[in-house]
């Protein structure tokens, strides 16, 4: 699938370019979609968000974390002198508390992703739509996202940002 969408884009852009004329018309511009995730202000505001949003559960996961190294040190400092009965329950409970752990913290990264998916949409969401309007505006006749390499003369990343933080 992958060679086919390169072979039909390597066919696309051999056509624009086939004369010498069209490719002086041809207005391209790329947009860096990792730096919109990082520095457009929309984003910067998802993240905040889902780190209020997250921040109690994963201070309970650390509390949790603590907790488990206090038994296991515990564990292995006086389990030698410790009753036979009284190690099983103490080895036991660590088990337990160990399972609740990864369950918890499993359930975490889960829902955190899950989120994280619906935020970057959102955002990605937004900035198609500033993409759209400069493409209009300024007669772009081609732009790209994450492409391998690109000159930085027709990078628009920081036109898009711009239209972000003005709310476009």
């Amino acid at each position: 699938m992958l060679k086919i969408k390169s072979i039909v884009l390597a066919s696309l852009l051999s056509a624009l370019f086939v004369t010498g004329a069209v490719a002086a018309e041809l207005k391209v511009g790329y947009v860096n979609t990792q730096r919109i995730f990082r520095d457009a202000p929309a984003a910067q505001k998802a993240a905040k968000k889902l780190e209020g949003e997250f921040a109690k559960r994963d201070q309970d996961l650390q509390r949790m974390a603590k907790q488990l190294q206090g038994l296991q040190e515990n564990l292995e400092k006086n389990s030698v002198t410790m009753a036979e009965s009284d190690r099983r329950a103490k080895e036991k409970e660590f088990g337990e508390l160990s399972r609740e752990f990864q369950r918890k913290q499993r359930e975490f990264r889960e829902d955190l992703n899950l989120r994280q998916n619906e935020e970057n949409a959102a955002v990605i969401e937004k900035a198609n739509k500033a993409i759209k309007q400069i493409a209009e505006s300024d007669k772009y006749d081609l732009i790209l996202q994450d492409v391998v390499w690109v000159s930085p003369k027709l990078d628009i990343t920081d036109r898009v940002i711009k239209a972000l933080a003005e709310g476009k």
